[in-house]
């Protein structure tokens, strides 16, 4: 197979940028508990990987094969971050929540200032507080229209978003660290996260009962944003451009906002969009040298 160049990757990881883009409406649409979302979904992801092993008559035990650390990282990445992600939009208004969940970009930038032969400059700083006036103002905004304030499980749901964006983007960013790593590892992974969030769904959650275009839902964020994007996303992150690809995902936010009001899972307002508009430039800002540099 021919080697990837750190252009064709970086195009390869921004598929999954786009696919991203439709989680947020995916799991509206479905409104599942948090834990059943995960385990349904990559339990499909998983799938996905061994299927395309066995096509090829490769083994199917190989991607299991991983050092603990790996394995810690792995499951740290997918699980950690979509249980958080799912248990936001179930507890918070879920375009506010959406948003929150989306600082990821702008934290890959700043966590990636501190990668070996990085620094961080004036501008991540700046984007980094532009950023944080938008969650201010999106936290402001869902407090608003609660009528009697910020109540606990919606205060919860914010603080998930927000754990959500920081453990992706330590994720992304620790993955570079582990170059070595084939991407077929991510479905043992996903299959590992599968297990736990099952377990977790069984201890914690009540039964979910599903109607048929729920489970076409969970089809889609299965297949799609939680299946297919961890492959790309995997190999972008390790072969690359992480700072560009970090950039690019500043589109993330505005598709999937859109997506969220368009399906009438929200409304657009002027402190909505002001938030959006803080949160998106605060990272362009902190990828400027990525956005706009010479030659």
């Amino acid at each position: 197979m021919t080697e990837l160049t750190p252009r064709a990757a970086t195009l390869v990881g921004a598929g999954a940028i786009a696919l991203w883009s439709t989680l947020a409406v995916l799991t509206a649409i479905a409104a599942p508990p948090p834990f059943f979302a995960c385990a349904v979904a990559f339990a499909l992801a998983a799938g996905l990987g061994l299927a395309k092993r066995a096509a090829r008559g490769e083994s199917l035990l190989e991607p299991f094969k991983q050092k603990k650390r790996v394995w810690a990282l792995g499951l740290y990445g997918l699980f950690g971050y979509h249980a958080s992600y799912f248990a936001a939009l179930a507890l918070a208004p879920p375009v506010e929540a959406n948003l929150l969940n989306y600082l990821w970009p702008l934290l890959i930038v700043l966590f990636a200032g501190l990668l070996p032969g990085e620094r961080l400059r004036w501008f991540h700083l700046a984007g980094a507080a532009l950023g944080l006036a938008g969650c201010v103002l999106v936290v402001g905004a869902g407090a608003s229209a609660g009528g009697d304030g910020l109540g606990a499980s919606q205060f919860l749901g914010y603080g998930f978003a927000a754990g959500a964006a920081v453990i992706w983007a330590s994720y992304s960013v620790l993955s570079r660290r582990f170059g070595e790593v084939p991407t077929d590892a991510v479905g043992a992974f996903c299959a590992g996260t599968a297990v736990l969030a099952a377990i977790c769904h069984l201890m914690f959650e009540e039964p979910y009962v599903a109607t048929f275009a729920q489970w076409l839902a969970l089809l889609a964020m299965g297949l799609g944003p939680v299946g297919l994007a961890f492959y790309l996303w995997d190999i972008g992150m390790k072969k690359g451009d992480i700072k560009a690809l970090g950039a690019a995902s500043y589109l993330t936010p505005i598709l999937s906002t859109g997506l969220l009001i368009l399906a009438g899972r929200g409304e657009a307002n002027a402190t909505l969009l002001a938030a959006c508009a803080l949160v998106v430039g605060g990272a362009v800002l902190a990828s400027k040298d990525v956005l706009f540099k010479r030659g």
